[in-house]
């Protein structure tokens, strides 16, 4: 499995702007081949990121996703919080799960 993580350092004045966008969102990616997930985690310190995780079956897909229209798509709002909005740049990281252990 492919995880990818994206920071975002949301201002907690907009933080509500934020989430909703996400409640919102166009969802082309959950029609997408090997996508398994997507969780937006609220940060318990206003002045922590935001975090985006993305599940993929591997890292082609994910790939693939980036590279297509429905990413273009599915990207379209991003763009429609104000630069305020945000406490500085996104960072994306992505890595390969080597261990998943479930409660059972």
């Amino acid at each position: 499995m492919f995880v990818v993580m994206n920071r975002i350092p949301v201002n907690p004045d907009y933080a509500e702007q934020f989430e909703e966008r996400f409640r919102n969102r166009a969802g082309q990616v959950d029609k997408m081949k090997g996508f398994v997930r997507n969780q937006v985690l609220r940060p318990d310190n206003a002045d922590d990121p935001y975090i985006v995780l993305t599940y993929w079956e591997s890292k082609v897909d994910f790939e693939t996703w980036v590279n297509s229209e429905a990413f273009q798509q599915g990207h379209a709002k991003s763009g429609t919080l104000s630069p305020e909005a945000f406490r500085g740049r996104a960072e994306l990281e992505s890595f390969e799960v080597i261990l998943d252990t479930a409660a059972g």
